[in-house]
C-alpha cells in the first residue's frame, strides 16, 4: 500500500467535499476547487470528517495514482481552508518590483520593464524597503496555480552563482562560485 495514499485526509470545519462522478470538489472560506480523477484507478469515500482513497488493483498505474490523488485532495483542502503563500526576493542593483492590482511590473536589468498579469485567484503584492531587496508575495488557495506563477516570475531572471543576482524564493540557498583569480605576477 502507498503510505501517502492510505492515510486519510481530515476535513476541517467549514470545508465541504463532494464527489460527483469523476470530479471531486472542495469548497471552503477561500473559494472552490475541482479536480478530475480516474474512477477506474481509485475510489473516493467520504465518511464524516475524513476522505479515504482506495485503489482498484496493485497495477503500477493504479498505485501511482493512489498517492497522487490523495496529495491533490490534501492540497485542495488546505488551500480552501488556510491558503498558500510564496515569497520571492528580487536581488540586484537597480532591480525593482511594483504591484498594482492584478499586475506586477519588474525592472530586471533589461531594456524594458516586464509586466505580468495574474488571474483573479492570485493576490500579488510587492514590498520595497530602503536598503533591502524587494519582496514579491503571491497568495492563493490553488497550490498548483501559485507554484506555476512563482516559477514563471523566477524564470525571468534566475539567480546566478557569481554575484547572486536574480529572483529567488525566500530562504532559497544559491551555491556560490569563486570568480576568476587575479593574474600571475
Amino acid at each position: 500500500m502507498s503510505r501517502i495514499g492510505k492515510s486519510p485526509v481530515t476535513i476541517p470545519s467549514g470545508v465541504e467535499v463532494k464527489v460527483d462522478g469523476s470530479v471531486i470538489s472542495v469548497k471552503g472560506k477561500n473559494g472552490t476547487l475541482e479536480q478530475d480523477f480516474d474512477t477506474e484507478a481509485v475510489s473516493i469515500n467520504i465518511e464524516g470528517s475524513e476522505v479515504t482513497l482506495s485503489r482498484a488493483s496493485d497495477a503500477p498505474d493504479h498505485r501511482s495514482k493512489h498517492g497522487l490523488y490523495r496529495a491533490l485532495i490534501q492540497n485542495m483542502v488546505v488551500g480552501v481552508s488556510e491558503g498558500y503563500k510564496k515569497e520571492l526576493e528580487v536581488i540586484g542593483v537597480g532591480y525593482r518590483a511594483t504591484a498594482t492590482g492584478q499586475s506586477l511590473e519588474l525592472a530586471l536589468g533589461y531594456s524594458h520593464p516586464i509586466i505580468i498579469e495574474f488571474p483573479k485567484e492570485i493576490k500579488v503584492s510587492a514590498d520595497t524597503q530602503k536598503g533591502k531587496a524587494p519582496v514579491v508575495t503571491l497568495e492563493s488557495h490553488d497550490k498548483q496555480l501559485l507554484g506555476q506563477a512563482a516559477a514563471k516570475i523566477r524564470s525571468l531572471r534566475k539567480p546566478e552563482p557569481y554575484k547572486g543576482k536574480g529572483i529567488r524564493f525566500m530562504g532559497e540557498e544559491i551555491r556560490r562560485k569563486a570568480g576568476k583569480s587575479a593574474g600571475k605576477k
